[in-house]
């Protein structure tokens, strides 16, 4: 039973830290690497309606592939023989869809739908994170660049 212990807790914890690592952020005050020292274009406008979402957490192949390596040592201590074999497989098959389900939740995040009537009359929606709140009427600056768009205030 020791042996169990020892091996799964710093499985754990690799695997908390790899799930750690695949959150992204789709705030409108956060920025990646690649969307930095770059021109963004800068449009104005008012907020027209603002919609409460969800955003789906990360679906990568860290979550199974943690899941599935907790899951194995953990099968693996079960029985001997073709026992521990048969129980690694079915720990490695239950740790994985586990370590997915887990990833999905661990990065899923509260979102904001914004629709925003440009000043030159044109109607955009804006998807991202809910940190921070906007009201119908709030002048708003919407920035595009290298593939993200980003409302501000």
């Amino acid at each position: 039973m020791k042996t169990v212990h020892r091996t799964i807790w710093p499985a754990l914890a690799a695997a908390a830290f790899l799930l750690a690592g695949c959150a992204s952020s789709q705030s409108g005050s956060s920025y990646a690497r690649e969307q930095t020292r770059g021109e963004m274009n800068v449009r104005l406008g008012v907020v027209e309606s603002v919609r409460q979402v969800t955003i789906e957490g990360s679906k990568s192949p860290t979550g199974v592939l943690a899941g599935g390596v907790i899951g194995g040592i953990a099968g693996s201590n079960i029985g001997g023989g073709r026992g521990a074999t048969v129980g690694t497989v079915l720990g490695a098959v239950a740790g994985g869809l586990a370590g997915q389900a887990i990833e999905e939740n661990v990065t899923r995040k509260t979102g904001l739908e914004i629709t925003i009537k440009l000043n030159d009359g044109q109607m955009i929606a804006v998807t991202q994170e809910a940190d921070e709140q906007f009201y119908p009427g709030d002048r708003v600056r919407v920035l595009s660049g290298r593939g993200a768009t980003r409302v501000s205030r």
